[in-house]
Order: structure tokens, then C-alpha cells, then sequence
């Protein structure tokens, strides 16, 4: 069994066992499936986010292999891709408390607290002001393309690769977003699916950086914003940059492929938004 809990916590689950407590947490649920919950709840004028696995069953888990997808068996996972995200110097969730018991893969119940991080805005929220505003900050939209091609760079570079890697799980302050500066912090969030290896394979590398493009179809990039995340992402001058032709291609097959999946027409390129009747981001 793996257990830690921050004095916070502790304090708020003085009584009874950790793990009972994470299973009966009363919060705002935003996800409840697949033996897991994830929600937000608040104690001692602090808000935080718990994620309790109760453990997937087998039938779950053989449906994710032979989808080829692997299955996140517990909040461990979490836990471990926190810490190598820290460890590559980039911002990201403040972990409050986790517990692990089990050994069989199926049954495994374990849990995650972290931090809510109050006060602020995703990307994709921020990308939505613009278009609800009817304008884009070019400076500002600039100086972001280049934040979040540094944060990938740097995660990649750490052997970490997302697999949930949209713009909805890049989130900065709301005083920064007010300022049009990207010199605070970025919390990249959202990590339960992450891998951590010595060195991102190529497969996965290319499901990030597609994953990526394609969130941000409804924001209208150029190919010049493109161009420029490619300098920044690589730190190689461009001519250099754009010689891996084979893997900007494969990210951008990767990112209309989800494209096709979500609206069910084909892409205009750069990736535009598409509004089609029963289908959404």
C-alpha cells in the first residue's frame, strides 16, 4: 500500500480510513464512469480535486488492449507524471494527498488529491473570449504559440508525452490573460493518461503534437502561427526545423483524423472550425 496525506488532508479525514473517505467524497462530479470519479470539493476554506479509482475490472482492461489503448489502472499514474512534469521544470498540479492499494491490476483502488487551481483560464477558454470578442491579440497570440511549443518541447525532451494534449489542459491565471502576458506560470493539468519513459516513441510524439493542432481549429491559426510553433518547438532555425518532414505530416494526418471523428467532413488546412449539426469539441 502506498498512502500519503498532506496535513490539510489529514486533517479533513481525521476519522476512519483514507480510502473510504476519497470513495465517499462529496464534491462537484465531473466524471463519474469506468470506476472512477473525479470532483471537485472544498474543506477548511480550501477547493481541491479528487480523482478516486475504484479499480476497472478485467473486461475493461481487455477492451482497452484490443483497441490498442492502454488503460489507466489507477491514480499512481497521476502521481508519477506530476512529479516528471515538476522535474522538467515545467508548472503543473500541486499534489494534496494519494493512496494506492491493491495488487491485482483490476482491482486496484487508489486516489489523487490535488489543488484547485483557482483563478484560472484554460486555453481553450481563453481562444473562446477571442472569438466571442470578434478579434485576436496578434502579440499576445504570438507570445503563446511560442509558450506552449516550449512546454512541449520540454516535456517531450523529459520522455513524458500527454495523450490528452489540448489546449483545455494548458490553464494560466486570469490576471495574466488580463495583462496579454505570458511571463507567470502555465499549469499543464489533466496528466491520469501520461507515459513516462527515458524517450517519448515517435508514435506517441506525433499523437501530442496532433492532438494539439487539432484543438486548436476553432481559434483559426495561420500557417505562419504553424510555422512559428515548429521554430519553437524544435529551437532550430526553420529551414532546419521543417527537414523532419515526416513528422510535422504525421501530426497533421493525426490531428484531421480526429478532425474527420469529431465533425464528419473533411478538413480545410490550416485546421478550421467546423460548426456541423450533433457533433462538438
Amino acid at each position: 500500500m502506498k498512502l500519503f496525506l498532506r496535513d490539510d488532508i489529514a486533517a479533513l479525514w481525521a476519522e476512519g480510513d483514507p480510502f473510504s473517505h476519497a470513495a465517499a467524497q462529496e464534491g462537484e462530479i465531473f466524471r463519474a464512469r469506468e470506476g472512477r470519479r473525479t470532483l471537485r470539493f472544498a474543506g477548511n476554506g480550501r477547493s481541491y480535486f479528487l480523482k478516486y479509482h475504484a479499480g476497472i475490472g478485467w473486461k475493461e482492461i481487455i477492451k482497452n488492449l484490443t483497441q490498442a489503448k492502454l488503460p489507466v489502472l489507477g491514480a499512481m499514474d497521476e502521481v508519477r507524471a506530476i512529479d516528471a512534469v515538476r522535474a522538467a521544470g515545467l508548472d503543473t498540479m500541486t499534489v494534496a494527498a494519494f493512496g494506492s492499494r491493491g495488487v491485482n491490476p483490476a482491482d486496484i483502488e487508489s486516489f489523487i488529491v490535488t489543488e484547485d487551481l483557482v483563478g484560472t483560464l484554460s486555453l481553450e477558454e481563453v481562444g473562446e473570449q477571442w472569438v466571442a470578442e470578434g478579434s485576436v491579440p496578434v502579440l499576445f497570440k504570438r507570445a503563446l504559440i511560442g509558450k506552449v511549443a516550449g512546454i512541449a518541447r520540454r516535456m517531450h525532451g523529459a520522455g513524458i508525452n500527454h495523450r490528452d494534449f489540448y489546449l483545455a489542459h494548458f490553464l494560466m491565471p486570469v490576471s495574466d490573460v488580463a495583462r496579454q502576458s505570458v511571463e507567470g506560470p502555465m499549469y499543464l493539468i489533466d496528466l491520469h493518461r501520461s507515459q513516462v519513459r527515458s524517450k517519448v516513441p515517435r508514435r506517441w510524439q506525433i499523437k501530442d503534437l496532433g492532438g494539439l493542432y487539432f484543438s486548436t481549429a476553432r481559434f483559426g491559426l495561420t500557417r505562419r502561427d504553424l510555422l512559428r510553433f515548429i521554430r519553437s518547438y524544435t529551437g532550430l532555425p526553420l529551414k532546419q526545423a521543417l527537414a523532419d518532414e515526416k513528422l510535422w505530416q504525421s501530426a497533421r494526418r493525426e490531428a484531421e483524423k480526429i478532425y474527420r471523428r469529431y465533425f464528419e467532413v473533411e478538413p480545410r488546412l490550416p485546421l478550421q472550425f467546423n460548426e456541423h449539426p450533433g457533433k462538438d469539441i
